[in-house]
């Protein structure tokens, strides 16, 4: 006969935003170039959102866009298919967001008026995510 500890933690939560691809938020992400339509292609995902608070907003960090060091690519964000801005915006209603829903996340690049210039770009995109506070 053996007896060992058995321990749990059932975490309290009243916000979770998470990637469906875990690897997601792990790698860079690649906006291919599309040959045909002279674009970029979109990058586009699935979260997990969940809010025992109430509905859940989302803007952005800063400004995104893509940079080669002399040129750049403006991005347009869209989470939940609300554009996101460096505002609060409402991205989830309190009745979708307990006990949960699977949303997209949109990041398209605007094209510019005289097209893109050729290079290679980098950049970085943060939403902040929020719900109201007890």
């Amino acid at each position: 006969e053996q007896t060992f500890e058995v321990s749990v933690d059932v975490p309290t939560y009243w916000l979770f935003v998470i990637p469906v691809d875990p690897r997601f938020l792990e790698q860079e992400q690649l906006m291919s170039w599309d040959v045909m339509t002279e674009s970029l292609r979109p990058i586009r995902t699935e979260f997990d959102v969940v809010s025992t608070r109430g509905t859940v907003t989302a803007r952005l960090g800063y400004e995104p866009v893509l940079s080669n060091g002399r040129d750049l690519i403006a991005l347009d964000v869209t989470f939940n298919r609300q554009p996101l801005n460096l505002s609060d915006t409402p991205v989830v209603v309190a009745s979708d967001s307990f006990p949960g829903k699977r949303v997209q996340l949109l990041i398209e690049a605007v094209k510019p008026a005289t097209g893109f210039v050729p290079g290679q770009y980098y950049g970085s995109v943060q939403i902040i995510f929020d719900a109201p506070p007890i």
